[in-house]
Order: C-alpha cells, then structure tokens, then sequence
C-alpha cells in the first residue's frame, strides 16, 4: 500500500534552499569587463557551483577586496552582507547558484551598489531596481544593463574608499541595505518559520523517534519534482536565470 502525501505538506527542497542555473551575462560593462550587477544579500547566505566557463567572483567584506578564480568544479560560498561581482572572462560562465532561505532572495533579500543618493532615497532605489514590465527583449536588455552600469558606478566607489583605507565605507552601505529592507522582515520572517526551520526542527523531532527505535517518520518517505518557473530564462542581477518553483504551495516568484 502506496503512502500519499499532500502536495500542499509535501517537504520543501533539502535544507530550505533555493536553486538557479546562471548563464552570467556576456556584455561589457563601462570597466571593459563582462558581468553582472553587484550587490549584496542582506540575509541569504550564497554558493556557486560552476559547471562550465572560465570567470571570477569580485567580493567585498570584512577581509576587505578579494577577486576569486571560477572554473568548471569550483565550488564557493560567502554569507551575507558580502558584496559579489560576477564577471564572465570567456562569454561562457555557467553556474548552479544555490541560496539559503528559500524564498527571501525572491522577496527583496538582496541590494544593488548603487550610488549613495540613490540608496538613501527608497523611491530612487525601487525606480532603479525594478525593471520594465512587459518589455520586449531590446527594451529589456538596456533596461538590465542601465541597472547593472549604475550598480557598478556605486561599486566602483566603494572599491575606491576601501583601497584609500575608509573603513566607514561598506558600513555605510550595509547601514542603506538595512533601511530598505527592514519593512520586509516580517514577512521574511515567516518564511524562514516555514522552510529551513521547520525542516530542522521535523529532523530533530525525527532523529529523537529515531533513538527510541521509532520508525514511523519514515513511513511518509516520498519523491518530489519541480516543473520551471519559466519556459524561457529570466532576467537576474548576474545573468540570464532558469529557476524551479521549489515552494509551489506558496506561489513564489523570482525577483528580478
């Protein structure tokens, strides 16, 4: 006899993650380097698993500037409040991005470099984050490289008063992160409440039946599958993305 699970409790992705193939954006930016928009997650922690290509991850944070080789097989990760720059050496950058907290990287988690008096105005920052709806494929592309172009003029600035020795400077930018998404967390809140912590704490309630030589958690054993979000690639802050809707009872969809 067959044990049928309800797709609305059926158990999330392992560990509450969320998981993207990234085809990092091939266009040249106003350094001469190809790549996406920097920023950073204000409460995710991120890891690459890079599959194929040859490029690098800039990263900015509490060991100060760091430029990191990506390379079929290399696998890294960094925690939030790091600042990350990806840049394509060889136009074939091709990642599976794997990020904590299902579902807050998809609710605003994450903050552009932009320039300082656009990070300290919530309305000059959501005009410059958010992309154009309905556009055509050329509208879209600018519009992805006019946010990423202004990402890297704040970066660019940023970069420089760390190498002059301003300690204040990403302090600052963390300090303009916060700001703008704390009216978020609530609702981050319960997202956590419902996907990484409820499966640590069902394991823990698992490994103590487990001790006392109680089998019937298992008794719920199953195998779950995610369709697409999209049946084409999504514009993302780092390049051309596919995603899985790997919470399907909550309806989430990537932010872009």
């Amino acid at each position: 006899m067959s044990h049928r699970v309800d797709p609305a409790t059926a158990p999330n992705f392992p560990g509450g993650t969320g998981v993207t193939r990234l085809n990092v954006y091939s266009w040249d930016s106003p350094d001469g380097l190809c790549g996406g928009s920097p920023h950073l997650h204000t409460a995710s922690s991120e890891g690459y698993i890079v599959v194929a290509g040859q490029g690098r991850v800039q990263t900015l944070g509490a060991e100060g500037y760091a430029e990191h080789p990506l390379v079929p097989g290399t696998v890294l990760w960094f925690t939030p409040g790091t600042v990350h720059r990806l840049v394509n050496d060889d136009g074939a950058l091709d990642i599976v991005v794997v990020m904590g907290n299902a579902g807050l990287p998809e609710h605003g988690d994450a903050v552009f470099t932009f320039p300082d008096e656009v990070l300290a105005d919530p309305e000059k920052y959501r005009a410059a984050a958010t992309l154009p709806s309905g556009a055509g494929s050329a509208e879209m592309e600018a519009a992805v490289r006019a946010r990423r172009d202004l990402a890297l003029e704040g970066y660019t600035g940023l970069v420089d008063r760390l190498n002059r020795g301003d300690q204040g400077a990403l302090r600052e930018l963390h300090e303009h992160a916060a700001s703008l998404v704390a009216d978020k967390t609530g609702h981050w809140r319960s997202l956590v409440e419902a996907g990484p912590l409820a499966q640590a704490n069902q394991t823990l309630a698992t490994i103590n039946q487990l001790a006392s030589g109680d089998a019937s958690p298992l008794a719920s054993a199953t195998v779950r599958g995610a369709a697409p979000v999209s049946t084409e690639p999504l514009y993302g802050m780092c390049g051309r993305l596919q995603t899985w809707d790997l919470k399907p009872a909550t309806g989430l969809r990537i932010h872009s």
